[in-house]
């Protein structure tokens, strides 16, 4: 498989590696989530070159994640706003932050705190039915029917099994 051809699989990880998959494009998104929305701020946060950070905002731009919103006219400047396909990356960035934090970084980095109660918190993956804890070895994935091909339809991974 090339890298190219992502968006056009099935598997749900492929098509999303095709939008934000790339490099910088979540460090990116990180700073977004964290108030940052102009050229400036992405590139002194990033450290990398003008072209590699406008190269990228244009990209979210164009991938729906981001809107490009004029703030001044003379001379131009643009901000960049998360969109609601952007604001929905909010639970993979906390978990990701989360994960890398705990696993990566010898632990305590970075701590999520709720504004409503006020308290640090862990992201916790729960079922939408019975919202109870998901861990590893409670999921088991399959391809809807209807998204199903016909070599696929018998697929079913269970995660956390040797």
């Amino acid at each position: 498989m090339k890298w190219d051809q992502l968006a056009d699989e099935t598997c749900p990880i492929a098509r999303s590696l095709a939008v934000i998959g790339d490099r910088w494009t979540l460090l990116i998104l990180r700073d977004c989530f964290a108030g940052a929305s102009r050229f400036e701020e992405f590139a002194a946060s990033l450290r990398i070159s003008r072209p590699v950070v406008a190269a990228r905002l244009a990209t979210l731009v164009e991938q729906g994640l981001l809107e490009k919103v004029a703030y001044q006219e003379r001379p131009p400047r643009h901000q960049y706003r998360l969109t609601r396909l952007g604001r929905s990356l909010q639970d993979l960035m906390l978990v990701l932050s989360s994960w890398g934090s705990r696993e990566l970084a010898g632990g305590g980095s970075v701590e999520h705190v709720h504004t409503g109660c006020g308290h640090v918190f862990e992201p916790v993956v729960t079922c939408s039915h019975c919202h109870e804890p998901v861990d590893v070895g409670a999921v088991r994935t399959r391809f809807a029917p209807r998204l199903a091909k016909p070599a696929e339809t018998s697929l079913d991974v269970t995660y956390g099994r040797g």
